[in-house]
């Protein structure tokens, strides 16, 4: 008998664990499927189905390919722009907030209440916070990008506290030890350490931000989600096929270069 055959052999054994698993997961599985409910499919059902599947499968290029404002590409450029400026704005006030939760920084109750802000932020759906914009400034692009903006703070902060509270105050106190101001201490003791991370968080949010601006235009705040919507009611599923492909055509881009990014940042 071998080495490995020995620690195999020792190895401690946890059939009945496994066992338990199995059997929970088991259970779990077949009390879901009481949930599935198979009499309501027809042949009506299935001939819409089918019709789905071939307007996804046949997509209307005319509607893919032109340039006019209710176009694929006019859409996905203005979604594009909403996610962008959506979380530029995020980006510019989560800073603030950040710096106001980080409790090597400020006070701790100053740090818990600014917390239970950010908490509250997040906690609240962005289609809401779309629905209440929207009575505010009508529907459009604009609604869109105060969406996104507000419900990008609430993450972004969080990993930026994250970030702040893993500074190394060595730097600081060997800045303020040879005379520096503050500005100083913030330009080229605190802003290297950060920035780097920030970028980082801001294009994986961007990332995120692309899909929720196109769910939003469900509720009217602009971009890509609107026409999907009124295709789908119209049953037009060689219109929802176009939108569908687009907007995954420019996800992918937009991963493949945020992925690219990100991965340079953390080696810098």
């Amino acid at each position: 008998m071998n080495h490995l055959e020995k620690q195999l052999m020792a190895a401690p054994r946890r059939q009945l664990y496994f066992t338990t698993i199995a059997v929970i997961v088991s259970v779990l599985f077949l009390w879901s499927l009481t949930a599935v409910n198979l009499n309501n499919i027809n042949e009506s059902g299935l001939a819409i189905a089918k019709n789905i599947l071939y307007g996804l499968t046949h997509p209307d290029t005319e509607l893919l390919f032109s340039v006019s404002k209710q176009s694929v590409l006019y859409l996905l450029v203005e979604t594009l722009a909403i996610a962008f400026l959506g979380t530029l704005v995020g980006a510019v006030l989560a800073v603030p907030l950040a710096f106001l939760a980080a409790s090597n920084i400020v006070s701790k109750p100053v740090s818990w209440l600014t917390r239970l802000l950010l908490i509250i932020i997040r906690t609240i759906p962005a289609l809401v916070y779309g629905l209440m914009f929207i009575r505010v400034t009508g529907p459009g692009a604009f609604a869109g990008v105060l969406t996104v903006g507000l419900t990008s703070i609430g993450m972004l902060a969080k990993l930026y506290v994250d970030a702040i509270e893993e500074l190394d105050k060595g730097v600081l106190e060997s800045m303020t030890s040879i005379g520096c101001s503050t500005f100083e201490k913030i330009r080229f003791g605190i802003v290297p350490q950060l920035i780097s991370m920030f970028l980082s968080v801001i294009i994986y949010r961007f990332d995120m931000n692309m899909r929720e601006a196109s769910i939003l235009g469900l509720v009217g705040a602009g971009g890509i989600g609107a026409p999907l919507i009124f295709a789908m009611r119209s049953y037009k599923w060689d219109q929802v096929g176009s939108i569908l492909i687009g907007l995954v055509v420019l996800i992918l881009i937009i991963e493949f270069f945020s992925n690219k990014l990100r991965a340079k940042l953390v080696r810098e």
